[in-house]
């Protein structure tokens, strides 16, 4: 080797990573032989870096962001025990120098490969599927280093995403189960779910040093026969909420099907009577939705309406007349006696005449006796 060979070898050195890779974790510095690490060169560490030495197997150090000169590093205890500086011109320093990104990795996809399975309290054992996303980041890099990548060169998302989507389902299912939530309520405690789930997966990524930062379900989707029965309760709830719902409504579905075959209700195998029964069925049902039996009328507008309904469709006012209890002021059905909440009497008498009074009033409608 020539002089200026030598030289060249003695110049400073930086020593940094410009990443331009938004998926690369962790990136080892490339040492040659022919690109000895002297005394005098500079480390660079970026804002959302960090750096650690590695000398002989062994960690030496980690480096935050910063500009170190590595003449002023000799002092390390680990690095002085493992590498003599002062011989440094003679003996360069040859370990290895991993980078490792500390920011957030975010919108990482995850989703169940199959579907799992949970106990519904209403459907029994349901199938179910799910989706999102979720964000992590390098918390403790010495305990990444030693349980997620150990010597590799270089360390990307791609090459974690599937180990940590395992967890995340993992996880996912168990939080289903212990919550305890109906499957028809599932989409109403996303959050919920997605807290439960990230809680217990920290103790999981602590250990090989990842943080999840955040976990989000955007989807949790039921068996399409689930889906279905949801559908039918809902048309239920519609057409009057009972069993008389229910029976119109299959009326309806079999007047429907037996209408698609070519030959009507004969080519779907029905015969006439059986024919004629459906259509008596679904006359009766349609003649019972618009009967005056199933009817009331509103005390306010007097508007016909379905019975056992609670507010007029007209009006908006309630269908049971009410009046206010003179004592706690609530308002109670009108013709009571004495008040449901406080017990008050809502019927007074005049003590001339001995005439029915409304509670509250000063004098008497019959005699004119004053009552208060």
């Amino acid at each position: 080797m020539g002089l200026f060979d030598f030289l060249k070898k003695q110049f400073r050195k930086v020593i940094q990573w410009e990443n331009d890779n938004t998926q690369s974790i962790v990136w080892k510095y490339p040492l040659e032989r022919k690109e000895e690490i002297m005394r005098n060169s500079v480390l660079v560490v970026r804002e959302g870096q960090k750096a650690m030495f590695i000398q002989e197997g062994k960690l030496a150090d980690v480096f935050g962001p910063g500009t170190y000169k590595l003449e002023d590093i000799k002092n390390i205890p680990l690095l002085t025990a493992l590498y003599n500086w002062k011989y440094a011109w003679e003996t360069p320093y040859t370990g290895d120098i991993y980078f490792i990104s500390t920011k957030q990795f975010i919108d990482n996809k995850w989703g169940t490969s199959n579907p799992v399975m949970m106990r519904d309290k209403e459907f029994g054992m349901v199938r179910v599927r799910g989706f999102g996303v979720y964000s992590f980041s390098v918390g403790t890099p010495t305990a990444a280093m030693s349980e997620l990548f150990g010597s590799m060169g270089e360390l990307t998302v791609k090459d974690v995403d599937d180990y940590f989507k395992k967890i995340i389902v993992s996880e996912l299912s168990t939080a289903i189960a212990e919550s305890g939530i109906p499957a028809i309520d599932l989409a109403m405690h996303y959050d919920d779910l997605s807290d439960l789930t990230r809680q217990k997966m920290a103790e999981d990524f602590a250990k090989i040093g990842i943080e999840i930062d955040a976990l989000y379900i955007e989807n949790i989707s039921l068996p399409e026969e689930v889906e279905k029965m949801m559908d039918k309760r809902t048309s239920v709830g519609v057409m009057g909420g009972a069993m008389q719902g229910y029976a119109q409504m299959q009326a309806v579905e079999a007047m429907r099907d037996a209408a698609k075959n070519p030959g009507g209700l004969a080519g779907a195998g029905v015969g006439v009577g059986a024919g004629l029964g459906i259509g008596k069925m679904f006359a009766d049902n349609m003649n019972n939705m618009g009967s005056e039996d199933n009817k009331a009328t509103c005390p306010h507008c007097g508007a016909k309406v379905r019975k056992n309904a609670k507010f007029c469709p007209e009006c908006g006012k309630p269908m049971v007349e009410t009046v206010e209890c003179p004592s706690c002021h609530k308002q109670i059905k009108k013709g009571a006696k004495f008040c449901p909440e406080c017990g008050a009497p809502l019927v007074a008498k005049c003590p001339k005449c001995g005439k029915e009074v409304k509670p509250g009033a000063k004098f008497c409608p019959e005699c004119g006796e004053k009552l208060q």
